[in-house]
């Protein structure tokens, strides 16, 4: 997947773009050459011609540089803030999770399904990504607890647009569970996956008359 930012800022904020991309460029050489577990983090650093300090400035261990999606999550919650940001998601009253459901599931799939667009913009660095995440137990931890916290962000915006706690949890849910659906249903074919995470919600739509169509 393409880990690189955009251009600009100024020159300060370029050469530290610039480092953490070296460093994430390295490490996932070394990944691929060495194994996982046979890396630490002085090789990323000197492979990355960078100290350790500068390592640790921006990444916490090397679990964290695996998941290192260059700001994808956060630009597409910038683009939710749109054209559509001001399209209020309210339960009414007494009914938790009432007429407010379909918009939220429309929501969340369009933040999930772009998501997911961007993630697998290079589906050959996805496939690597994905297989170094299955042969390693604490990886997948790590990428578990990643998901909850793209799920809890979902949620808090759903509600910050109005939506009750249980609506926007629900819908939260779901987007993640689409995804998970969609992985398997496509295996190693990321090309397919935004598309397969739409299907996901478009067979719900139908469901006890729930639409999750975005517009």
């Amino acid at each position: 997947m393409d880990r690189r930012e955009a251009p600009g800022g100024s020159l300060r904020e370029r050469k530290q773009r610039l480092a953490r991309e070296a460093i994430i460029e390295a490490a996932l050489a070394l990944f691929d050459e060495r194994g996982f577990e046979k890396v630490t983090v002085t090789d990323i650093a000197e492979r990355a011609q960078v100290g350790r300090a500068t390592f640790f400035r921006y990444f916490g261990d090397k679990q964290e540089v695996v998941f290192a999606d260059g700001g994808a999550f956060e630009a597409v919650l910038a683009e939710a803030g749109g054209p559509r940001a001001d399209d209020p998601i309210g339960d009414p009253p007494g009914d938790p999770i009432g007429d407010s459901l379909p918009a939220a599931l429309a929501f969340a799939r369009a933040v999930a399904v772009s998501y997911i667009t961007r993630l697998t913009a290079d589906p050959a660095a996805y496939n690597r990504h994905e297989r170094l995440v299955d042969s390693h137990p604490e990886l997948r931890a790590r990428s578990l607890i990643k998901q909850r916290g793209h799920a809890e962000v979902l949620r808090e915006l759903l509600e910050s647009k109005g939506a009750g706690r249980e609506t926007a949890a629900l819908a939260a849910e779901v987007a993640v569970a689409a995804y998970h659906a969609a992985r398997t249903i496509t295996g190693d074919r990321p090309q397919e996956l935004p598309a397969a995470v739409e299907a996901a919600f478009d067979r719900l739509a139908g469901v006890d008359g729930i639409s999750a169509r975005s517009t």
